[in-house]
């Protein structure tokens, strides 16, 4: 099977790394990288925890080049990102052949997803393909594997309780925050982070009707995102100091996820720790007066590397919910929903496989029909000439249907075999 896949996500790489991947996707749709031999094109698949590129390549790649895509794909990527062409090969896993499509349909039916079941991810993956369309770097292969992945991913929806719990992280958080905060138009929100997960995360705010928002980036994107986010009904704007904006605030949502997977150091660098939201508190307290109240300061971390100290949850009058908290809270998916999903996809792979197999043999066997008739006129040519070589007559009808006979007999046996090894074992 000619398509080649490569992935990063959540399980293996930090927030900050897969939004550096993501930042480009639109110039990987849009670069040179199908006028790279042996790929014809490609389709990119870019969320807030997953960057993935597929790619169609020539049927008969050969490993040198595979791996000569494989580096070209890489090159792209970093290109169009801030990583180096090293740590775009070093991010992601290369998937190919029948593994492509399992991956695929896993992914779209939210089976691969951070919080199991969750459906924005269909969504997703049906907007990447048609993102390709219009940059030209789609492919008729590509377009049937993104076709039955949505198939797939309908099915799961239709078919098992999988999606029944199929919130989005950043909608479980806010439901879950919601619960010890004042209505949402009250809430005065601090939102540390500029990516794709802080924009997923205005995006659910604003549509639970929160008013308030200050945006803090400690890489000084605030005013860039404020620009492209304003919206009617919403006073969102760049935050000063972040413990000024704590010390006035409800909830803080923190997306930003600045160290990196692996970093030992990592956690020794959140936006807040205990000592700083300590003090705030402190002072909001002091400041108020015999007018403070006993409303909980309400913490979301989504940062795949921790935007705050897990210490925080220690502070009197904070809630602290990170991305293990969620997941513990996220609905319960049985163990039945997910092996009756998984089962889908399993057939679901199959059954496009199979199809890609036969697709594949009925261009062989054509391949097949001509090289028979080709070689039927040589056999005819050469055996003809050594009869008039030797002064023997011959006619030369019978030498042609020997010939036939004999050629189609072998083109009988070798149909056959194809059609049995078409599809997958």
């Amino acid at each position: 099977m000619p398509l080649l896949s490569f992935t990063a996500s959540h399980h293996d790489l930090d927030l900050e790394t897969l939004e550096r991947l993501s930042s480009g996707a639109h110039r990987v749709v849009e670069s040179d990288l199908v006028r790279c031999a042996p790929i014809s094109g490609a389709v990119v698949l870019a969320t807030c925890n997953r960057f993935e590129v597929y790619v169609d390549v020539a049927d008969s790649v050969n490993d040198v080049a595979r791996e000569h895509a494989v580096r070209e794909v890489a090159r792209v990527v970093a290109a169009s990102s801030t990583l180096t062409p090293d740590e775009a090969h070093a991010a992601l896993t290369v998937r190919s052949g029948e593994d492509v499509a399992r991956h695929l349909f896993a992914v779209a039916s939210g089976l691969d997803s951070m919080v199991v079941g969750e459906r924005q991810i269909a969504g997703q993956v049906k907007r990447a393909v048609e993102a390709s369309r219009p940059a030209g770097t789609t492919t008729a292969p590509l377009e049937r594997l993104f076709q039955a992945a949505a198939r797939a991913s309908k099915r799961v929806s239709n078919e098992t309780a999988l999606s029944a719990a199929g919130r989005s992280l950043v909608s479980l958080g806010l439901d879950l925050a919601g619960a010890d905060l004042p209505p949402w138009p009250q809430v005065r929100t601090l939102l540390v982070g500029t990516g794709s997960y802080a924009g997923a995360s205005f995006a659910a705010l604003r549509a639970r009707g929160v008013r308030d928002v200050r945006v803090f980036s400690r890489s000084g994107r605030a005013d860039a995102f404020v620009a492209s986010h304003a919206a009617d009904g919403v006073d969102v704007h760049p935050a000063g100091d972040l413990l000024e904006e704590l010390e006035d605030v409800d909830l803080v949502v923190a997306c930003s996820g600045g160290g990196r997977v692996g970093d030992p150091t990592a956690s020794l660098r959140p936006a807040l720790d205990a000592a700083q939201v300590l003090g705030a508190r402190a002072r909001a307290a002091k400041a108020a007066g015999d007018e403070a109240t006993t409303r909980p300061l309400v913490v979301l971390d989504l940062a795949l590397t921790r935007d705050i100290a897990p210490q925080v949850a220690d502070v009197d009058g904070v809630l602290l919910y990170d991305l293990a908290a969620l997941q513990a809270r996220a609905p319960h998916v049985s163990g039945a929903a997910v092996a009756e999903a998984a089962a889908i996809v399993d057939h679901a792979a199959e059954h496009f496989l199979q199809g890609e197999g036969y697709r594949a043999s009925d261009a062989r066997v054509v391949e097949l029909v001509r090289a028979a008739d080709v070689e039927i006129d040589r056999l005819v040519a050469e055996r003809l000439a050594e009869a008039a070589a030797e002064g023997v007559e011959v006619d030369a009808e019978e030498v042609e249907l020997a010939a036939r006979r004999e050629v189609r007999a072998r083109l009988h046996r070798d149909i056959v075999a194809l059609r049995s090894t078409a599809a997958p074992s």
